[in-house]
């Protein structure tokens, strides 16, 4: 922890005026410098940068933005916090709602020749821990959210993905209190005049949910252009469960390199180029012979993605970074064309912007960190440290991916995208690193570590951005494509693997899950929603209307693989197979036909299910307009009953489309109305619900059916009595578990501390249960000293405005101890008293 502790004390003595701005607490103006502003830059001083972050929470990657150029929750005086819902920020969860952690900070760095001299700008300067990126006050500061998602309350038709955040700053501010001057350069903060829109797109469909796309432009926004600009993406990665949060060893052993290339897992033989930066843990941190919920099996990476050159010089840097410079190390190259540069007491970490500048530059790639003791000599490096063995079986790597250069001139702007991305199951075998790690030999473990998920996920972040296949600018250029064959080269294929160059930022989507109410009763939830805008949806791609049905799920955790499925409705549709003679191959139809359309088809009466490909229709067969062979298959379970009141059925099942004027007070038509039960729920155990909707895919586009995200519109909720319910029929409150036993096995049976990110004593669980919307609730002693009082204000309802929680700590912040305690529930509908034990 001594790093960790040392990192603490020199930021709060040095950076201490400027983070507590971040926390709202410092009045104070940031001057910005002027020497080289342009005439339109008028503004002379910011009283308050309006600091802020946002986090991302639409797919697997929980990624936290900020408007300050880094990303990550590790830049800020204190742990922040998610203004959405009040939970405390992790800089990258992965997979969201995991607990797992596999970020601390990372930054943008600008270098670039101006005039004479040589200038950078960070977002975080890591061991110096400036921030030189600042946003504007007030509305011009403050970040935006929007989304494409039709029911989210950040709709707007001008978002890109189904969570947008964008934000915008520069590089302009040089007052001291928040700008520190460089001790290695002996001066202030000399800016670049940049000013930065960034924008951070994220996907929650099964192909793109395990990434977001990091889109900035970088404009020059001062008198004098910038020559051989660098751009660099600095990144610390501490990974380890919150649960270890206070063990030395579980966030300082962690690993990072670069990864080029990948076997395909699309077509076997082939490789695909993923140029990925990435960082995992050691070992996955294994709990005796296997992996657990805690463990960190997982790596996260960044991709360069787009630049407005296609020949750039990049660079991949790696160095173990300490307040102790003789352990401030990382490997270096020294050649004839490129001498011995020293960074001072440090072999690492760049102090100063000189040389900040030479790293970005230097065109240097480092070899893994897992190879760090293995002698490279021969290719012009230096030999390995003398720690060079601590290093490489684990440890807090930074590592650096640098592109350039570009020459900007003023009013021009650059287009830059990244992706930040995450890949499962890269440790697979617990025990792998005991047995198979040797920092003399790395190569034996470091072949076993499986890549397959990062890359596939790399590719898919490059073909989001730009569609292979798809002529955007309709310019008659679809982008590069060639022949691919299979295992045995018995097929081959001619597919698109580059799109054309021009940006999309879009996939193929899934029809967007509708808008989801629970209604709680004893026992049972009751969900209902309106199909109306998710069964019109249109696909971008295709131009079809292609939903093909919903599904209902539960889970007792908001954890993807947590939840599982009820029940299901989907169309009653199918796939047209017919022969095609000419090329002697059977061809099936582009989507499927629902069964009203095979009916107008082939006439009333008609049963697809009749022609199978064991038994065709025959092109002589009366209905058989086609005159070829022909067979169906349905295209899902056709599972299209919606009249049983045990499934999903339809509330109005009178309705018709023809009435315009059949609509519910919402103003959607009556005919989109579902609804579903789930009862038989012991009403002391919270679940989550979730309601998706799932299409038949694209077979153009070699898609199979793709589904909402279970957390679009996901609703926790106790299966008790209704606020309503409770204030009409004026039911009694409930206290449960009483007794509470210490003993009575609550955590181990998943009724408190599920995620197990707090210790037992912080984590216990007396619910009050049938409170009305506006409440007050109070604990006492039997002597009748207030133990601690609870304000319930829930005056809008929901899912879960009946039920309260208490901890069992009082206002002293001090844990109860065993006893006979006095509760009371104070609200407009009287006062309610009852006896709550505890034996601890």
């Amino acid at each position: 922890m001594m790093k960790r502790q040392l990192r603490i004390l020199f930021f709060g003595l040095i950076l201490m005026p400027a983070m507590m701005l971040v926390s709202g607490q410092v009045s104070a103006r940031v001057e910005i410098n002027l020497k080289n502003a342009p005439s339109s830059f008028t503004k002379p001083t910011v009283d308050y940068p309006n600091v802020g972050l946002e986090i991302h929470k639409i797919n697997r990657m929980a990624l936290t933005v900020t408007n300050n150029g880094f990303f990550g929750a590790g830049y800020f005086r204190y742990r922040p916090v998610d203004p959405e819902t009040g939970r405390v920020a992790m800089g990258c969860e992965y997979p969201i709602n995991s607990d797992v952690e596999y970020l601390w900070t990372a930054a943008l760095w600008f270098g670039a020749v101006v005039g004479r001299d040589t200038l950078v700008s960070v977002g975080a300067g890591m061991y110096f821990w400036n921030q030189e990126l600042w946003p504007d006050e007030g509305e011009n500061g403050k970040m935006i959210r929007r989304s494409s998602q039709p029911f989210s309350i950040h709709y707007s038709a001008e978002a890109v993905s189904e969570e947008d955040i964008i934000a915008r700053y520069t590089d302009t501010v040089t007052n001291p209190s928040f700008v520190r001057e460089d001790p290695t350069d002996n001066r202030a903060h000399q800016p670049l005049f940049l000013e930065v829109t960034q924008k951070s797109y994220a996907w929650s469909y099964p192909y793109a949910e395990d990434f977001i796309l990091l889109d900035f432009e970088i404009r020059n926004i001062g008198r004098f252009p910038l020559k051989q600009l660098y751009i660099g993406i600095i990144v610390e990665a501490i990974v380890y469960h919150l649960s270890k949060a206070e063990t030395d060893d579980t966030w300082q052993d962690d690993i990072c390199g670069f990864k080029q290339v990948v076997p395909s897992p699309i077509w076997p033989g082939e490789f695909d180029t993923i140029n990925v930066a990435w960082v995992a843990d050691n070992d996955g941190d294994p709990v005796g012979r296997f992996f657990d919920n805690t463990s960190a099996t997982s790596v996260t990476g960044t991709r360069v993605i787009r630049t407005p050159s296609d020949s750039l010089e990049y660079s991949f840097n790696w160095w173990v970074t300490h307040f102790n410079t003789s352990v401030d190390w990382g490997p270096r190259q020294v050649t004839d064309d490129k001498p011995f540069r020293s960074f001072g007491s440090t072999m690492g970490s760049t102090p100063g912007d000189r040389n900040k500048y030479y790293l970005m530059s230097t065109r240097e790639f480092d070899y893994d960190q897992l190879e760090c003791a293995v002698s490279h000599t021969n290719q012009g490096w230096l030999s390995p440290d003398r720690n060079a063995v601590d290093y490489a079986d684990g440890e807090n790597p930074i590592y650096l991916l640098s592109f350039g250069p570009f020459d900007v001139d003023v009013g021009q702007t650059l287009p830059v995208t990244l992706a930040y991305i995450g890949g499962e199951n890269f440790h697979h075998e617990p025990k792998a690193f005991d047995n198979l790690f040797d920092p003399h030999n790395p190569y034996i473990y470091e072949n076993q570590l499986d890549f397959s998920d990062l890359g596939l996920n790399s590719k898919w972040a490059e073909w989001i951005y730009d569609n292979p296949g798809y002529d955007t600018d309709n310019d008659g250029d679809s982008g590069l494509a060639k022949w691919y064959f299979n295992a045995d080269s018995t097929d081959s294929v001619w597919d698109y693997y580059r799109g054309d160059g021009v940006p999309d930022f879009r996939g193929a989507a899934p029809p967007p899950s509708p808008k989801l109410k629970v209604t709680p009763g004893f026992g049972k939830l009751t969900l209902r929603w309106n199909g109306e805008v998710t069964e019109n949806f249109i696909d971008y791609f295709s131009g079809y209307e292609d939903f093909e049905g919903y599904k209902v799920y539960y889970g007792e955790d908001n954890r993807s693989s947590d939840f599982v499925e009820l029940a299901t409705y989907d169309k009653r549709d199918y796939n047209r197979y017919q022969w095609n003679s000419a090329y002697r191959r059977w061809e099936v139809s582009i989507i499927p036909l629902d069964y009203d359309s095979l009916v107008k088809i082939y006439g009333p009466g008609f049963d697809p299910e009749k022609y199978t490909e064991n038994h065709l229709m025959e092109p002589v067969d009366s209905r058989n307009a086609d005159r070829v062979f022909t067979y169906f298959t349905p295209q899902n379970w056709n599972q299209y009953d919606l009249s049983d009141p045990l499934g999903i059925h339809r509330v109005y099942p009178e309705a018709v489309l023809s009435d315009s004027s059949d609509t519910t007070e919402d103003g959607f038509h009556r005919y989109y109305e579902y609804e579903y039960v789930i009862d038989n729920l012991p009403p002391s155990r919270s679940v989550y619900v979730s309601v998706t909707a799932f299409d038949y895919g694209s077979r153009s586009h070699k898609l199979s059916a793709l589904e909402s995200s279970l957390l679009e519109n996901d609703i926790y909720s106790h299966p008790l009595a209704g606020t309503e319910e409770v204030e009409e029929d004026g039911l009694g409150v409930i206290v449960f578990p009483n007794p509470y036993r210490i003993s009575g096995g609550y955590a181990r049976a998943g009724y408190e501390n599920r995620d197990r990110t707090r210790s037992a004593e912080r984590a216990r669980a007396i619910h009050f249960a049938n409170l009305p919307k506006i409440c007050t609730i109070r604990i006492y002693t039997l002597s009748g000293d207030l133990v601690k009082e609870i304000k319930h204000y829930r005056p809008d309802g929901g899912a879960d405005a009946q039920k309260e929680t208490w901890n069992m700590i009082s206002r002293n912040t001090q844990a109860i101890t065993t006893g006979i305690y006095i509760w009371s529930v104070r609200s407009e509908m009287g006062e309610q008293l009852g006896k709550l034990i505890i034996i601890k």
